[in-house]
């Protein structure tokens, strides 16, 4: 009788029978599932394990609850195991979407130290690839990130360690039934697609297929890729997934999930699974309300006419300025109401910093309780809005360590509201310039922050979809995280341009001091101006100064003639920031200041692009033999003679490069 129960027990429930080396579970939507979930993870009355919704910049995640044995005693060699799971990524805009999700072995559930974003909640900036992590993942990934070597914005990749993929393809499938041919998949399709990995611990082979729900697995699967996992997991790892959030409102859900060690994972029985919700685009919901009025009350009367009153007001006080063309944007656009909320009604007490620009604010989304910075800028209703949002929203799409992320924005009646990632060390300049108590930065922080700018500003001419001119790189515009690592944000004056596409701005913007010669002159911005500006700001970071200081000794003035001076002389050392107290590599000294002069020539054809720039600071090409043209006669004298006079009224006593430094906003 009790091997009766037994055998029973172990029909219904198949992971009672099989060993601590055989666990075997299936789960055919997830009504009643015991799983352990934190963050956004939920299990919807439908039986969806929704990892993510549309609460922007969270993650989410559930694991199989017990740990799973991945060895086998005595050798400690990784056994073979087989997953299958359905899933589907439900975004509000076809064009654009939140991350994806991971499918992962991890030896904790407890990822709170993790980040959202790219890092996708399983890892974060400061521990991406390191080997102690003992992570094996599999991600299906709707957004590139080319600082984690995604290689579009619709793939899946096979993760060790890192979000830096060791193999990965294009979304797709093999088809048996045409030969083999490659077919593409859209992640974003909003349609369930189904994953298998196996990995063979014997021939240490870790294969992943994918196809839509409905079709058998291909005998040829999306990746294949060699790889021994002896000494990246522990004997017990858990299992499970892991999602996040972004500015773009998304949802990734699971519909069913098998899992085996030692044996092929149970097929899913696709009937009994959930549907996903289905994909509405566009649509604001609206309610519509009848007031009526009884003659037989005065009292009901003037209550309701206060109500109304109460009512317009607060409509008054939120109010915004959305246009049709706005619509799409939705998942970008943050509205008014919230943001008030967020900065105590922008209050005094949460104002970061004002200038010319308007003033910013720190502020809580009372929704995520994710911190934001709020910087509040006037605008008209002049022709190029549109164009201009719609920059805006794609800047927002930009992924780079190195760069302040735009989450959206806002706008109202003459003002726009732009919503960026808060950072808790604020702005490089108060930390160079107004230090208030502040440790001094050393020299190694400071030439990290440097090459951490240049990866950004790399990342921008280079290697994103378009090409980014920021036209207004500065240290004020440098923030620093909470790791005092530098990040390049105000994208407030940005413009993007297709590759290969004439660069047309001719509207003089940017910063007195970074402003170069012939921006001053035709106001015609591109990557070679933000070379210039990028090159006065190596110099103040070095020198611990601002690129003019009105009050400083005639020769002094101007911090590139001061650099110059001292190169002539042979001691370019004694332009360093005199805090440093000659705490610092002198070789690394003297590449940044030569560096910093290179990127300041007058001519701009005799400037380094960016890529350059980051080969000479990681060493791996030397900084060449040049000569500054600002000690060339004949140059100086063509400069003088073409650059705008009006320029040179500010500083009369200064010498030539002054005029060439001194452009206006």
């Amino acid at each position: 009788m009790f091997l009766l129960m037994l055998l029973f027990l172990c029909r219904l429930f198949p992971e009672l029978g099989a060993s601590s080396n055989e666990v075997d579970f299936a789960f055919d939507g997830f009504l009643g599932a015991n799983l352990s979930m934190d963050g956004t993870a939920t299990i919807t009355p439908e039986g969806l394990l929704r990892l993510t919704n549309t609460t922007k910049l969270l993650k989410g995640h559930a694991f199989y609850p017990p740990k799973v044995r991945f060895k086998s005693p005595p050798d400690g060699g990784v056994l073979s195991f087989s997953s299958t799971f359905v899933f589907g990524i439900v975004s509000g805009n076809r064009d654009l979407s939140g991350h994806g999700i991971v499918l992962a072995l991890t030896p904790t559930k407890d990822l709170g130290g993790a980040t959202a974003t790219q890092y996708m909640g399983i890892l974060s900036t400061s521990n991406n690839g390191n080997s102690s992590n003992h992570i094996v993942g599999v991600e299906v990934d709707t957004i590139q990130n080319p600082e984690l070597g995604d290689i579009n914005a619709n793939h899946v990749g096979i993760d060790i360690n890192s979000l830096r993929s060791v193999a990965s393809n294009p979304a797709g499938y093999f088809s048996d039934n045409d030969d083999g041919q490659f077919k593409n998949l859209s992640l974003l399709s909003g349609e369930p697609m189904q994953l298998w990995l196996d990995y063979d611990g014997e021939k240490m082979q870790l294969n992943v297929t994918l196809a839509p729900m409905g079709v058998a697995k291909p005998r040829i699967p999306l990746l294949s890729a060699t790889i021994d996992l002896s000494a990246i997991i522990f004997a017990e790892m858990y299992v499970g997934f892991s999602s996040s959030s972004d500015p773009f409102q998304t949802s990734h859900y699971i519909l069913g999930w098998s899992f085996r060690v030692n044996g092929q994972a149970r097929a899913l029985n696709l009937s009994k699974l959930p549907p996903l919700p289905k994909i509405t685009i566009g649509k604001k919901s609206s309610k519509s309300w009848t007031p009526w009025l009884s003659s037989a009350s005065a009292v009901i009367f003037l209550g309701a006419v206060a109500v109304i009153v109460l009512i317009m007001r607060r409509r008054i006080k939120f109010s915004e300025l959305v246009e049709e063309w706005e619509l799409q944007y939705g998942s970008q656009r943050f509205s008014f109401k919230d943001l008030y909320k967020a900065t105590n009604g922008f209050g005094e007490e949460e104002l970061l910093g004002a200038g010319g620009f308007g003033k910013v604010y720190r502020g809580v989304l009372p929704s995520s309780k994710l911190e934001i910075a709020v910087k509040r800028v006037s605008h008209d209703s002049r022709q190029g809005m549109k164009e201009f949002i719609a920059e805006i929203v794609s800047i927002g799409r930009l992924r780079h360590r190195n760069l302040v992320q735009l989450l959206g924005y806002c706008r109202r009646k003459g003002e726009l509201l732009l919503v960026y990632d808060f950072m808790p060390n604020g702005s490089l300049d108060k930390r160079l310039f107004y230090q208030g108590g502040e440790a001094v930065l050393s020299w190694n922080q400071r030439f990290r922050i440097i090459k951490g700018v240049a990866s950004g500003l790399l990342y921008l001419h280079e290697e994103w979809e378009q090409v980014v001119v920021h036209r207004d790189v500065k240290a004020s515009n440098v923030l620093l995280d909470g790791d005092l690592n530098g990040r390049l944000g105000d994208f407030g004056l940005a413009r993007l341009y297709d590759r290969g596409s004439s660069m047309k701005t001719t509207h003089l913007v940017g910063t007195t001091g970074y402003i170069a010669p012939e921006l001053a002159k035709a106001g015609k911005a591109n990557t070679v101006t933000d070379v210039f500006a990028f090159g006065v700001f190596l110099l103040e970071v070095a020198c611990g100064r601002r690129p003019i200081e009105p009050s400083a000794p005639e020769e002094e003035v101007v911090l590139l003639d001061m650099v110059l001076a001292s190169w002539t002389r042979g001691a370019i050392w004694d332009a360093g920031d005199p805090t440093l107290l000659g705490e610092y590599p002198a070789e690394e000294m003297e590449l940044v200041l030569k560096l910093g002069l290179l990127c300041c020539d007058p001519l701009p054809a005799a400037r380094p692009s960016m890529r350059r720039v980051m080969q000479m600071l990681e060493r791996d090409v030397p900084l060449p033999e040049f000569s500054s043209n600002y000690l060339n006669s004949n140059m100086l004298a063509l400069l003088h003679n073409e650059a705008l006079h009006e320029q040179w009224a500010s500083f009369p006593s200064a010498s030539i490069s002054v005029s060439l430094l001194s452009g206006g906003r």
